[in-house]
């Protein structure tokens, strides 16, 4: 257990190390002003982030890969449909309630839109999700299919949200969809769906295994479009910068912020925790020492999340704003920034991690870590670039997504199937708790500093969530495309050598 805990420990640390280094060499350029004292928290929630991150690791691998999977073996073998759809919507919907991202998304706009409102919309979305999943698994529809007719009915009802003049919303609307998968329901979901593929599925399936957290993604995006519909809105956004202010007195900050982060997780895991039990009482009842070792891990999780949502929250969030208000001013610095911004936060974000091992073990290694690891940041990368060309020449945020949608879903044709629902997964797991804690507030930095109204925030701020949930959906399907014209061209060596060996054989007869 100890030489485990180590490991995750060098990885969380490498993984968090990266955008405190970045941050701290920004401060010694002329750009960017931090304080001593801002400096200071900022190292006290790096080595807290990393811990966090490390323990939360460690309570997936122990207990939410495993209850999940678990689950969805078990509730699939009793043969009943019904019973199954109401189990996973319930999930869904509870679960998604506490998801502790979604705080952080709803209180950057909670002086116009119920931070309520908004999570109940989205756990819905997600229920419907969860059905689809069982609808796609039992009829074996193609992932690629089910995309284009979900995305399809995404940019019709986008058209009706510009037509009722609350166009403003759109970014705010696509961000929905990418934070609703964070770092509490990417785990547990994902290992139901691997559960219930394991049972549905034949083994040579393996594309069956993903695809949930992109259905996810869209289904949420399209609650959150019929609820952008019905919104009415008269320019009245008004942004609370006090979100983006750290406290003077570390004490009071750290306090309430752990506080405040242990009630947000201990809600959700209790719940994910009730719905096992749930489970396990009346179909699968494991031993007392099982469920013991499986509580052990949900409280590494509790932990490991609570301490990295307090980090983002105390020093992340306020320093992003800080680091994008100062850049302003230079443009040419702060798309390199914005570049290397987007991939030290991907590799920072606890669900990455799960997704890639996952993909690792599934594919029996053939999908390499590093490969996957590779193409989120790269993805990160192009996202930030995206949207602080969008916040510097103020064009609307579809003009982005529907062409990036388009080509995503038309290269889904084109590469192999497993790929398609790993690409899609990617980005709903990189648009994290980072991505809406640092990305996001980076963003609206950046439209503070170009002098922007609290409206054109609302319009260009919003968005950046959503880039970085497309973005990898392209890059990861590029390493698809790459894996298959790689193997058409080891079979066409194969056969060429084939070719010319029996060329040189020669048969002589008497």
């Amino acid at each position: 257990m100890f030489k485990l805990l180590l490991n995750k420990l060098k990885d969380g640390y490498v993984s968090i190390i990266p955008i405190y280094l970045l941050i701290i060499i920004l401060n010694f350029t002329p750009y960017v002003s931090l304080s001593t004292y801002e400096i200071l928290v900022l190292s006290f929630a790096t080595f807290i982030g990393g811990l966090g991150i490390a323990l939360f690791n460690m309570g997936t691998d122990i207990a939410m890969t495993p209850m999940g999977k678990l689950s969805g073996q078990v509730l699939t073998r009793q043969g009943k449909i019904i019973i199954l759809l109401i189990f996973l919507f319930l999930l869904g919907f509870f679960v998604t309630l506490a998801e502790p991202n979604l705080s952080i998304l709803s209180s950057q706009i909670k002086t116009l839109l119920s931070p309520l409102l908004i999570t109940i919309s989205i756990a819905f979305g997600v229920g419907l999700a969860l059905i689809l999943l069982i609808i796609r698994l039992i009829n074996k529809l193609d992932l690629a299919k089910i995309f284009i007719f979900l995305y399809g009915i995404c940019f019709a009802l986008a058209i009706l949200v510009i037509y009722t003049g609350t166009s403003d919303f759109l970014g705010f609307i696509y961000d929905a969809g990418g934070v609703t998968t964070g770092p509490v329901t990417v785990p547990f979901m994902m290992a139901i769906c691997i559960g219930i593929s394991s049972v549905i599925a034949k083994k040579s399936d393996k594309d069956m295994s993903f695809g949930l957290i992109g259905i996810v993604c869209v289904m949420t995006i399209i609650v959150m479009l019929i609820l952008g519909i019905f919104i009415s809105y008269n320019g009245d956004f008004i942004l609370d910068k006090s979100l983006y202010v750290i406290d003077t007195n570390f004490g009071s900050l750290f306090l309430t912020t752990l506080l405040s982060s242990f009630k947000d997780v201990a809600i959700s895991l209790v719940l994910i925790a009730i719905f096992f039990l749930v489970i396990n009482f009346i179909f699968i009842k494991l031993p007392n020492k099982k469920l013991f070792s499986l509580g052990i891990g949900v409280i590494y999780s509790f932990f490991g999340l609570s301490i990295f949502l307090t980090a983002v929250n105390m020093a992340f969030m306020p320093v992003a704003y800080n680091i994008g208000s100062d850049l302003a001013s230079n443009k040419w610095l702060l798309y390199v920034v914005g570049f290397l911004v987007g991939g030290v936060s991907v590799l920072a974000e606890p669900a990455v991690h799960v997704l890639v091992k996952q993909v690792n073990e599934i594919t029996d290694g053939i999908i390499k870590k590093k490969t996957m690891l590779i193409g989120l940041i790269i993805g990160g990368c192009l996202a930030i670039t995206l949207a602080i060309l969008r916040i510097n020449f103020q064009f609307p945020i579809m003009y982005i997504l529907i062409p990036a949608v388009i080509f995503a879903l038309t290269l889904s044709f084109f590469i192999p199937k497993i790929y398609v629902g790993i690409a899609f997964d990617s980005g709903g797991v990189a648009a994290g708790a980072l991505t809406s804690g640092f990305i996001l507030p980076l963003a609206i930095g950046i439209c503070d500093g170009f002098l922007y109204s609290d409206s054109q925030i609302l319009s260009l701020g919003f968005g950046v969530v959503a880039l970085v949930s497309i973005t990898p959906v392209i890059v990861i399907e590029f390493v698809g495309l790459q894996a298959l014209i790689s193997d058409k061209i080891k079979m066409k060596r194969q056969v060429d050598k084939m070719i010319l060996e029996d060329d040189e054989v020669i048969v002589k007869f008497r």
